[in-house]
């Protein structure tokens, strides 16, 4: 948990009006490293993100015997050895901090690899299910360990002749689906997957740069083995990172945030789709794909009267990380936001539909849930209030913007666990700052 024991003190804005360039993807971030790792040859990644997550990531493989170098803040080397052959049985258990892409996605490239390795991670991160993982790839004749709860610790052992599979995932989960697509690199034969929903597709994207054959059609993928060869990516930023800011002027009429340079992956981005259905003003204007297959573009939004709205199916796969601050910004609309299908958001890094709830009723926001939906009903003036991120990195920044959507003079909130938002954008609160100062 990065700073866990943090907090910090967040003022009613009275005003918000500016830009704020947001750090690399994340998910992207990840994802280049691995593939990095993979591919023969030298391979450069700019602008990755500077996220606890990632590092976890960068350090575990190294520990699998990759040349990974960082130019700090936000650049990295890689040179591989080939699908197979890079990654090596390390010295002592790998450890994943918080971060359940890196568990996942790296069991994928492992369970195809002539190594051996148990994957760990925080109290957070072993409390997250693994079976969805271990078990496709257990089909594919890697054998992968879980504690007896179906959770990390997980130990994987790989070989280089895996077994094409086609595996019907009973989640909507692109670290699944990822996982099995980096086993399926290995494999004797093509490798599907068939989803409930259409996740984000950032794996297939960067394998198809990368020279790998993949066919996506709607819910189904389909990869056939084959070599990585090595790239060269720019990260754009990350458009999670961004929602938060976004969702803040979006709040109040005559409010402004402009986030230039983020990714528009159609699989992440429901929180765009989410504001305009809500009532504000979304402008999009697309730039450059980077690495010519991830879509990315300057994002502005401006504030208007808000109305309630319901998510549901695909939109809520579309905008899965960005819940919680959708759910504060439902505070401020007129009627009910309702938030259905979302019983994923009790398998992240805490039950996030619990915390929810809990938080939004200490800020004066009524509201209820069942198993798998969350309901606000709005428009609630919000007081200060002692918020807990939880360990939590998108609750230590959702609870910081609804600290800022307090009425003024109402007094500052505090977050405690604020240190939480190193997780994903370490640079949150002094972002933050800066746009409440502008």
């Amino acid at each position: 948990m990065a700073g866990g024991v943090t907090h910090e003190r967040v003022s009613p804005a009275l005003r918000v009006d500016g830009e704020v360039h947001v750090p690399g993807d994340k998910s992207i971030s990840h994802r280049a490293l691995i593939l990095g790792a993979l591919a023969k040859g030298r391979t450069y990644i700019g602008n990755a993100s500077p996220a606890a997550d990632v590092l976890a990531s960068a350090e575990c493989l190294r520990a699998c015997g990759v040349w990974v170098r960082d130019f700090p803040p936000s650049r990295y080397a890689l040179d591989g050895a080939g699908v197979g052959t890079s990654l090596r049985t390390p010295d002592s258990v790998l450890d994943c901090g918080n971060s359940g892409t890196t568990m996942r996605l790296l069991a994928g490239a492992l369970a195809g690899s002539d190594c051996e390795a148990t994957l760990d991670g925080d109290a957070s991160l072993r409390r997250r299910p693994m079976q969805r993982v271990a078990e496709p790839l257990r089909a594919m004749g890697a054998v992968v360990e879980a504690s007896p709860q179906g959770t990390a610790p997980l130990r994987v052992r790989g070989r280089r002749a895996l077994e094409g599979v086609t595996w019907r995932s009973p989640v909507a989960s692109a670290q699944v689906k990822s996982a099995i697509l980096l086993a399926g690199l290995s494999a004797d034969r093509p490798t599907t997957v068939i989803e409930p929903l259409p996740t984000r597709d950032h794996t297939e994207r960067m394998l198809r740069m990368c020279g790998v054959d993949v066919v996506s059609n709607g819910v189904e993928v389909t990869l056939r083995p084959g070599p990585l060869e090595p790239f060269g990516l720019r990260v754009p930023g990350d458009l999670s990172s961004a929602a938060f800011f976004l969702a803040l002027a979006a709040s109040r009429p005559g409010w402004r945030v402009r986030c230039p340079g983020v990714g528009l992956n159609p699989g992440r981005t429901g929180i765009l789709a989410v504001l305009e259905a809500m009532g504000a003003t979304v402008q999009v204007e697309e730039g450059d794909p980077a690495g010519g297959v991830e879509p990315a573009g300057d994002v502005e939004v401006r504030g208007t009267h808000l109305h309630g709205i319901t998510i549901s199916g695909a939109l809520t796969v579309r905008a899965i990380d960005e819940l919680p601050i959708i759910a504060v910004l439902a505070s401020q609309a007129d009627g009910d936001t309702e938030i259905r299908d979302a019983g994923e958001l009790r398998n992240k890094e805490t039950d996030r539909i619990a915390l929810l709830e809990q938080g939004l009723r200490l800020l004066g926001v009524p509201c209820e849930s069942t198993a798998d939906t969350l309901t606000i009903h709005g428009p609630a003036g919000l007081r200060a209030a002692r918020l807990d991120a939880a360990g939590d990195h998108r609750f230590a920044m959702a609870w910081a913007i609804a600290a800022a959507l307090v009425p003024h003079g109402g007094g500052e909130s505090v977050i405690d666990g604020a240190g939480a938002a190193g997780v994903s954008y370490p640079g949150f609160f002094t972002d933050l700052a800066a746009l409440l100062a502008s």
